[in-house]
């Protein structure tokens, strides 16, 4: 039987709720104003974001913060000169023992009432206690000295034979940490296997840098000496690069002391390590990483400037988990994109920032695996790219943020009215999505309702059972959206609100009017047509110019080729500076417009009328000259002109929209002031 154990919930046991859909509504603005997947990725992965629920994903900018912090919190609060001082004290402590129990020999001689016992046995001590002055000021000579040393007190030297075996011990620690269990015994037999392990490691590096192959060597030399290596690593670089990163860091730990600090604990490390081939071997291993794996860090060093004294196993362990924190930075300062993150140790990570800020860089980490097993986007020659499905979801989170908006608006001169896109049956139906008109079929809702909750009365109706049935219009109108993408779109923030107005139309057409055509043309100081598909990485012009002229002339064009009712929606905020004169390829530009740019955009106007095409225009930011020249405009077109702002331009080109096709059902033209 299966078992189960509850405990209080205190926020760390769930994960972030994200979904792919919600992920990419975070990147759909930023996408849309610079068009450049990879980059508004790399801009959510800094700012970070927050869940459905509302729980905050940290982003990088926070996260690396946070771990500053912490390393100047752990810098602040210790001192590495301890190292030194905690082997000197312990040192101490058995010299106090020794000259105690020097005194003690000393007195029992007094004590026993022979007098000529106690002279030898007081100049005996003298002698003694002169040795003890006269050890070497530093640890490693005084280390050499008393392990050569006749011992008076056996309880000073049981202890000073246990500081010396917890002491390489920690040298071993700090050296190659999770071997220094197997290093630790130092028989003779045990001490001439570690050699002969070092021995074989430094040879297949060797062969592995003189480009030989070693794959037969490392399963040997792990069938020999596995049990050197806890971890078990599988291949012979990630047991080096293990090597590297430990022996980098107690390098670190030299490199943060001062020089008497360093030689201190350099000498003191060749003391314990009396055997000169294990010594040799050993340095010959430092020399072949160094050279292997460069980047490890080996010139780091931190300014301690805490009180806290650290033993040598503490500061080992400190140093590790500095070069872990190094790590960890430079993975996220590089991080290009939010699967670069892929990599990070989580459990490491929640060790040195918490388990919310693991948390987090797990949901960082999956956002773009998210998006790609949704097929928004995927990954072509090594870059990031939208899918079809992804423009098209682009398109529908913009038409959902304007009829969202016109929920709660309400525009009074603009009033939608829900009658349908058509009123021809075609006898099929379709599972009810907002926005479509509640032409609802009872028989299929009715029998959804059935098939989800079974019989019996009252059926209860769920939003997911509604089925509408399918309608077909009789007209069919034919657009060309023209944006401006002139420098002046951006300069004053109008940028995104018209690309997501153009977004958002294309979703409506495409959906709701599939027999509908909608052409799109960007235009700057030149115009071009633009496709759907390259509509979410469209940016603006870095020149000056707004060639309404050239704009209208490639709009008609287009239209030419299309039927049904026949329409331009130009947005913009500036007047014609630009056009291209007769008989030429290149662009003439002035500002203020000159007379001719004028008249050529008005000429283009003229032909557009005579097709048959009427011109809406969207005036953002608009100048006294603009207004004007629309003003005039309108009047030789018969097309409407609106005054709105960034805030409001989707609704107004959306409900505009939809009221023409309203209109144009009925039959007649209502005029909109």
């Amino acid at each position: 039987m299966a078992r189960f154990s509850y405990s209080r919930w205190d926020g760390t046991q769930v994960g972030f709720d994200m979904g792919a859909d919600e992920a990419f509504a975070e990147i759909n603005d930023e996408l849309l104003t610079h068009g450049d997947l990879n980059q508004a990725l790399q801009r959510l992965l800094q700012r970070g974001f927050s869940d459905r629920n509302g729980e905050r994903v940290q982003g990088m900018r926070e996260l690396l913060e946070r771990l500053r912090q912490r390393r100047r919190e752990m810098l602040e609060q210790n001192d590495l000169g301890g190292v030194y001082e905690d082997v000197a004290q312990r040192l101490r402590e058995v010299l106090d023992m020794e000259r105690a129990g020097i005194d003690e020999l000393a007195q029992r001689a007094k004590d026993s009432g022979d007098q000529r016992r106690a002279e030898i046995a007081e100049q005996a001590a003298a002698e003694r206690r002169m040795e003890l002055d006269l050890l070497p000021p530093d640890l490693a000579g005084q280390v050499q000295a008393l392990q050569e040393r006749d011992w008076t007190s056996a309880e000073a030297q049981a202890k000073f034979e246990e500081l010396m075996d917890q002491l390489r011990s920690e040298l071993m620690q700090s050296h190659f940490n999770q071997m220094a269990g197997a290093m630790s015994d130092v028989s003779p037999e045990a001490l001439q296997r570690t050699k002969d392990m070092f021995n074989e490691l430094n040879r297949m590096l060797e062969k592995r840098q003189a480009g030989e192959d070693t794959e037969g060597d490392f399963a040997r030399f792990m069938d020999n000496f596995g049990d050197f290596f806890p971890g078990s690593p599988e291949t012979l670089d990630e047991l080096l690069e293990q090597m590297a990163q430990q022996m980098a860091a107690m390098q670190a730990m030299l490199n943060s002391m001062s020089p008497e600090q360093r030689a201190q604990l350099q000498g003191l490390s060749e003391a314990l390590m009396e055997d000169m081939d294990l010594r040799w071997q050993v340095d010959r291993l430092s020399a072949n990483l160094r050279q292997a794996f460069p980047q490890a860090g080996w010139g780091r060093q931190y300014d301690f400037s805490g009180q806290d004294p650290m033993g040598m196993a503490d500061a080992a362990g400190l140093m590790n988990a500095l070069g872990d924190m190094d790590q960890l930075e430079n993975l996220m300062t590089t991080a290009g994109s939010p699967g670069a993150l892929a990599d990070v140790d989580l459990d490491q990570a929640a060790q040195m920032l918490g388990p919310d800020a693991a948390r987090s860089l797990e949901a960082l980490a999956n956002v773009v695996k998210q998006l790609r097993d949704a097929g928004l986007i995927d990954q072509r020659e090594g870059r990031l790219e939208l899918t079809a499905r992804g423009v098209r979801r682009i398109g529908q989170n913009a038409l959902s943020d304007l009829f969202s908006k016109l929920v709660k608006d309400r525009m009074g001169r603009h009033p939608v009215e829900r009658l349908g896109i058509g009123h021809e049956r075609t006898y099929e139906t379709k599972t009810y999505e907002w926005g479509d008109p509640f032409n609802l079929s009872i028989e299929r809702t009715v029998r959804n309702a059935l098939a989800r909750a079974g019989q019996g009365t009252p059926v209860r109706l769920s939003p997911d059972d509604f089925e509408v049935e399918r309608t077909e219009s009789l007209t069919r109108t034919s657009t060309v959206l023209m944006v401006d993408l002139s420098l002046s779109m951006p300069m004053r923030d109008n940028f995104l609100a018209a690309k997501k107005t153009a977004m958002a139309l294309h979703a409506l057409i495409s959906s709701q009017y599939p027999t509908d055509y909608l052409g799109i043309v960007g235009f700057g100081e030149y115009a071009r047509e633009i496709k759907a598909e390259q509509l979410p990485e469209a940016s603006w012009d870095y020149t000056y110019g707004t060639n309404m002229q050239h704009a209208l002339m490639l709009a008609r064009r287009m239209l030419a080729r299309q039927g049904g009712t026949k329409q331009v929606i130009m947005i913009t905020d500036g007047e014609p500076t630009a056009h291209i004169p007769p008989g030429s390829s290149e662009a003439f530009f002035s500002y203020p417009p000159a007379a001719e740019t004028i008249q050529a955009t008005l000429s283009e106007v003229q032909r557009c009328t005579k097709d048959g095409i009427t011109i809406n225009t969207f005036m953002l930011d608009a100048t006294g000259y603009l207004k004007n020249f629309v003003d005039h405009m309108t009047r030789m077109n018969r097309g409407r002109a609106f005054y709105t702002t960034p805030e409001s331009l989707g609704d107004y080109v959306l409900v505009d929209f939809l009221e023409s096709k309203r209109v144009a059902r009925g039959g007649k033209r209502r005029r909109t002031a």
